[in-house]
């Protein structure tokens, strides 16, 4: 099989595909995480996800993320810090104890936290917040070396630098492989996992998927003393990942990394490919931060770095095989949650492609369930 995009979640399909038996070739017009797996904060989340297909995706992918940790070690970075959503109102903190008594009954671990427990959770957050909900199997790992260390593990032949340009097809519409500037690469199977790019692979096969870039600032800062302990974000957060707006959408996300800098978001905007600075944005963000944790105020910025999140309409991503097109498969369009989607979404695939059953129903992520809705 050629797995086209060497990002997080290529790399997972090339891991299990090969783990399953399968000759894998990886291919990527850049380097291994040069897109948006990159650009991420290498987030592991089942928090921010509403009860449905995404969250029993999430929750396999957290056990495989799990396993893989026990695996790799400390090589990716993998740290099970768990997360803390806060509320600052007690609406808001009813509406997030709604979420997490829905996410409970899906199976995810929850604890109601008062707001006289924060601070004992969290030291330095702001006095004055209404409560919040601890999710302890959110985790986090370094993204980019993440992606190396599982493209590696899976043996795949890795091709990068070299550019897909079309998806080989039999006279019987099958896929035959892939050509690429530097010559064909022949296979029976061709999995598209190019992320923001994923509906530009598909159209190479002659199909539909309406893939749109929605861009994401991220604040890098100097290296501190651990002093965010898990991964805070403010309730509204999910709501902006589940909008369907086009507009600039800001809340605020902070976390910091064994390496010592804090990592500051969200936000989220569909600018097409706009790799432009913005200091509005990079202002919220900070502004954000800071009511959350004062003590960032007097803390300096190293770098900021921007990436695009591959976003799909209905915010699921199209997973599994096409049936318009025998021997494509689709893993793209997992939006901002790619990198915590990654081992269930290669594991999923690898199921497909060998004849299993896989382990969740793939019928919610079915890619051309946009073309069948354009038609009705």
């Amino acid at each position: 099989m050629v797995v086209v995009g060497a990002g997080m979640v290529g790399a997972a399909c090339a891991l299990y595909a090969a783990r399953a038996g399968l000759d894998v070739i990886l291919v990527d017009r850049g380097p291994v995480a040069g897109g948006t797996t990159g650009a991420g904060e290498g987030n592991l989340l089942v928090s921010d996800k509403e009860p449905g297909p995404e969250l029993h995706l999430a929750l396999l992918s957290a056990r495989l993320w799990g396993e893989l940790a026990q695996e790799l070690g400390t090589a990716v970075e993998y740290e099970p810090k768990g997360g803390l959503v806060v509320a600052s109102t007690p609406d808001g903190l009813t509406a997030l104890a709604r979420l997490a008594a829905g996410q409970r009954a899906a199976g995810v671990r929850t604890v109601p936290v008062d707001a006289s427990e924060l601070r004992s959770l969290e030291p330095h957050l702001a006095p004055g917040l209404a409560g919040g909900v601890l999710y302890p199997q959110d985790a986090q790992v370094m993204p980019t070396l993440a992606a190396a260390h599982l493209a590696r593990a899976s043996g795949a032949r890795l091709e990068t630098g070299r550019t897909v340009t079309r998806v080989l097809r039999g006279a019987d519409g099958a896929v035959r492989g892939v050509r690429t500037d530097r010559g064909d690469l022949l296979a029976p199977a061709v999995v598209n996992a190019a992320g923001t790019w994923g509906g530009e692979v598909a159209a190479l096969a002659g199909v539909p998927l309406p893939v749109l870039p929605r861009r994401g600032f991220v604040l890098v800062t100097e290296p501190l003393p651990r002093r965010v302990r898990h991964k805070v974000y403010a309730a509204d957060y999910v709501a902006d990942v589940a909008s369907d707006s086009a507009a600039l959408q800001t809340s605020p996300v902070v976390e910091g990394t064994a390496a010592g800098p804090v990592l500051i978001g969200a936000s989220r905007e569909r600018v097409g490919f706009d790799r432009s600075f913005s200091l509005p944005v990079v202002r919220a963000l900070a502004a954000g931060a800071t009511r959350l944790f004062p003590f960032l105020d007097d803390v300096r910025v190293m770098r900021t770095y921007l990436g695009f999140r591959p976003y799909l309409p209905d915010h699921l991503p199209a997973l599994g095989p096409d049936p318009r097109v025998p021997g494509l498969f689709h893993a793209c369009g997992h939006e901002g949650a790619g990198i915590g989607l990654a081992t269930g979404s290669g594991q999923l695939i690898a199921q497909a492609l060998t004849g299993g059953t896989p382990e969740l129903d793939l019928t919610p992520f079915r890619p051309d369930r946009f073309a069948e809705e354009a038609t009705a």
